[in-house]
């Protein structure tokens, strides 16, 4: 087996042969994929080794020391934590092969077509039609709130293939090209004043059948492992004490003492435990995916996650007094990723009211926890044996 050890060795080798300093940002980022030293819990091959995945700190710790070049994990987020492992478990030797190293090295940005305006929380219920066409499939419908599909190549996608069937057993997953005719990128501009978000119209898209990921009418079972993952990734990340935001709004309390009142330390102390539970729970939650795929648990972290954003940034608001108040720029935007450390602490508070909703709204996490962690007995379900056609829309 794969040792710590084994991989400190590996990356000094593979530094010897490819000075950081000197070798071209890509091309470093290409062969240390080819070496196995992306992400070392997946095959070899496809950028891995097959080693456990706690040793992946080891991996970026060893690159990071060294002063190597990043992937810009928080560009392609959607494309590492959500897209990759889907494809990983659900695609072909020959999408793995063509879609995981360029999505690695981050040359293709990925982004995830899921939500609808008329199926956010009950993502089962959307209806963007998939019709079959000979080796093709043709897509038709809206898709909203989509981080960075302004800037995306590809797209994971889930699609109501078979309304003749209750909603959860006639969907479809695919990878659409988001260069493709039909394709129409749309920017929705939000409390922040920019438009990381998308709303993504299909109209008569031409997908072969080569880019669907999971078997026909299966699109559920695959859309689960890219919300598993994806609630991992929004609040499942390592952090050390005091990282984050409480770290921001803890400094701001030590640097400004005229600011303090009873109330406002009384929180400050609450929030900075809550703070804390959170990250070793965290570290739980990776230990336990190192073992294997993650779970509901997941969904307590994003919970946990989003509340205590949404506390933190408030309670900086009222620490920083007037300057609170202030808002650097409303100029309207389209970023490509969310710089909540490095921008001001009225940006804060508004992106985080964003937390609750994103990857999964707090009161489905709440449902999925109730029901999936701790065994309580599932709300009624009308609609569970209904055809979708059939469904009140």
């Amino acid at each position: 087996m794969t040792t710590a050890e084994d991989l400190r060795g590996q990356v000094a080798e593979f530094l010897s042969a490819h000075d950081p300093e000197t070798t071209e940002r890509l091309e470093f980022l290409r062969a240390r994929f080819d070496a196995g030293l992306a992400w070392v819990h997946y095959p070899a091959g496809l950028g891995g080794q097959d080693a456990p995945r706690e040793l992946q700190s080891v991996v970026d710790s060893e690159f990071a020391a060294a002063g190597a070049p990043d992937n810009n994990p928080r560009r392609i987020g959607i494309g590492l934590g959500m897209a990759a492992p889907t494809i990983l478990r659900f695609g072909t030797e020959e999408q793995k092969q063509r879609y995981l190293r360029p999505l690695w090295t981050g040359e293709e940005v990925w982004c995830q077509l899921f939500s609808e305006p008329g199926a956010g929380s009950d993502l089962a219920a959307l209806g963007t039609r998939a019709v079959r066409d000979g080796d093709d499939w043709i897509i038709n419908g809206q898709k909203v709130w989509t981080s960075v599909a302004h800037i995306a190549r590809f797209a994971i996608l889930v699609t109501r293939s078979n309304p003749d069937v209750p909603k959860h057993q006639g969907m479809t997953y695919f990878v659409c090209d988001m260069t493709d005719p039909g394709v129409e990128v749309r920017p929705l501009r939000q409390l922040t004043g920019e438009a990381e978000f998308n709303e993504v119209f299909l109209s008569n898209v031409r997908l072969p059948d080569a880019n669907r990921l999971g078997a026909v009418g299966e699109g559920w079972k695959v859309a689960q492992t890219t919300l598993m993952n994806e609630r991992v990734a929004i609040g499942g990340n390592a952090m050390p004490r005091e990282g984050g935001l409480i770290g921001i709004v803890a400094n701001t309390w030590r640097e400004r003492p005229q600011l303090r009142t009873p109330d406002l330390q009384d929180r400050l102390l609450r929030l900075w435990v809550d703070a804390e539970a959170l990250r070793l729970a965290g570290t739980r939650l990776r230990q336990q995916l190192a073992v294997g795929a993650p779970g509901p648990e997941g969904s307590a972290m994003k919970l946990g996650f989003a509340k205590l954003q949404q506390a933190l940034s408030g309670l900086e608001v009222e620490l920083a007094g007037e300057d609170g108040l202030r808002y650097d720029d409303w100029t309207m935007r389209r970023p490509e990723k969310v710089d909540m450390i490095g921008r001001e602490a009225g940006y804060r508070y508004l992106r985080a009211k964003g937390n609750s909703i994103e990857g999964g709204t707090s009161e489905v996490m709440r449902n999925i926890i109730a029901e999936r962690v701790l065994g309580l007995p599932s709300e009624p379900r009308v609609d569970k044996d209904v055809a979708w056609k059939d469904l009140p829309r």
